[in-house]
């Protein structure tokens, strides 16, 4: 068997893990910056945004999920981690999704949910409403969380 397959493999693993939990990094730290300046002003309005600061946080936890699929797939954790140059650059791929969508979604929604914090600040009661902005940024990460999960599942079937 061919190494590099292995080698494509866990690139597109590590890819879904460090590209997701890049982004979400930002998008914790953007709006825990925003969050941090409401709660020195108001300190009773720090449940709710916390909360706003924590979704950008799902992305790397989605990330995480499909490297550890994959990982288990590729047979990393328990199996034989040997593989064709093809099926490891189809792992590769099958991961994409879950990175690239991961990184760019949570540094988004991180943005969103900076300005739904600014929503909390002014109006608490209307905490329902700033939570829609960035869930509504969710939506794509989990497409592409399910599009990577069944990608790698269905590769992982695959006899090549």
């Amino acid at each position: 068997m061919d190494k590099m397959g292995i080698v494509f493999a866990l690139l597109g693993a590590a890819l879904a893990a460090l590209m997701s939990g890049v982004g979400s990094a930002i998008g914790v730290g953007t709006a825990g910056q925003a969050a941090a300046g409401v709660v020195t002003e108001d300190p009773s309005k720090f449940s709710k945004v916390l909360l706003l600061q924590l979704l950008p946080g799902t992305q790397g936890i989605y990330g995480l999920l499909i490297a550890f699929l994959t990982l288990t797939q590729i047979g990393i954790l328990g199996g034989s981690p040997e593989m064709s140059l093809t099926k490891g650059l189809l792992f590769f791929a099958a991961c994409l999704p879950m990175g690239i969508v991961g990184l760019w979604s949570a540094i988004h929604q991180g943005k969103t949910s900076v300005a739904g914090i600014g929503i909390v600040a002014k109006k608490p009661e209307q905490m329902a409403k700033a939570m829609i902005f960035p869930a509504m940024v969710e939506t794509y990460a989990i497409l592409a969380l399910l599009i990577s999960l069944l990608a790698v599942s269905g590769v992982g079937r695959l006899t090549i």
